[in-house]
């Protein structure tokens, strides 16, 4: 625990067997209290190496579910567990697990409610490898995102994030997609509800292997983190009625 709060890390994984211990291995168990994995129907050995590492909670999908699908099933068991914060940490090790610490420090003071660990502040992105077209997307979708968002976001694409599990408790996050472009909608769920979002930087790490969406995913995904916030921003001028921002939630 951190300041009397229960932290749960969360993992979704798909095929992370060669990467999971080097990541579990540097969670702060000082603070952390419970870890879950939850496996997306993994053809490696994902599940084995979970359990031989010890990890408390391991959880299987029967079926492929989807980035996003993983992420409703880590949140759920998460609340289940009676998380006070909740932070999920990709288990491919490109993010370090050792920012845990300051993440939950920052949302147990009640500094902010949400924290993303950003790749663009400082030049940790391009330094950890971050492909060149990656990068450059990154740049145009946040300024995008920033201007339809009103919001001043380094990035709104790190897979590092920690929450309150009263907000998530909050959003209808459950409503968003399966895919990757969930990651969008909950920001827009987040923000349309008004919380704040702080960032930390965050040194990141691209290998062979990595997880990563190939050049046609990325652009789907472009091209729906662009449709979320136009989307929301039709909402927020009455225009129309974004489903996922549904206050009646």
């Amino acid at each position: 625990m951190i300041q009397g709060k229960k932290v749960v890390v969360v993992m979704p994984a798909y095929n992370a067997s060669k990467t999971l211990r080097s990541t579990y291995i540097e969670i702060p168990f000082d603070i952390v209290d419970e870890v879950i994995l939850v496996d997306d129907c993994s053809n490696d050995d994902t599940i084995l190496k979970a359990q031989n590492l010890g990890i408390q909670h391991v959880l299987q999908h029967n079926k492929n579910m989807g980035y996003g699908g993983n992420q409703k099933t880590c949140y759920k068991k998460a609340i289940e567990l009676g998380a006070d914060i909740i932070i999920m940490v990709h288990p491919d090790y490109q993010y370090t697990p050792r920012l845990i610490t300051a993440m939950a420090a920052v949302i147990a003071s009640d500094v902010y409610p949400v924290i993303f660990g950003s790749r663009i502040l400082g030049k940790g992105a391009l330094r950890g490898g971050m492909p060149l077209y990656k990068y450059l997307a990154n740049r145009f979708l946040t300024l995008f995102q920033n201007i339809f968002f009103n919001e001043k976001l380094s990035e709104y694409h790190t897979g590092y994030r920690a929450y309150s599990a009263d907000v998530l408790r909050r959003v209808p996050f459950t409503k968003c997609s399966d895919d990757f472009i969930f990651d969008n909608q909950i920001i827009a769920q987040l923000l349309q509800r008004k919380y704040l979002i702080g960032e930390i930087t965050c040194p990141t790490r691209y290998f062979s292997t990595a997880s990563s969406i190939n050049f046609w995913r990325s652009c789907t995904y472009g091209w729906g983190c662009i449709k979320v916030a136009i989307l929301y921003r039709l909402h927020q001028w009455k225009l129309i009625q974004y489903s996922i921002l549904d206050e009646r939630a």
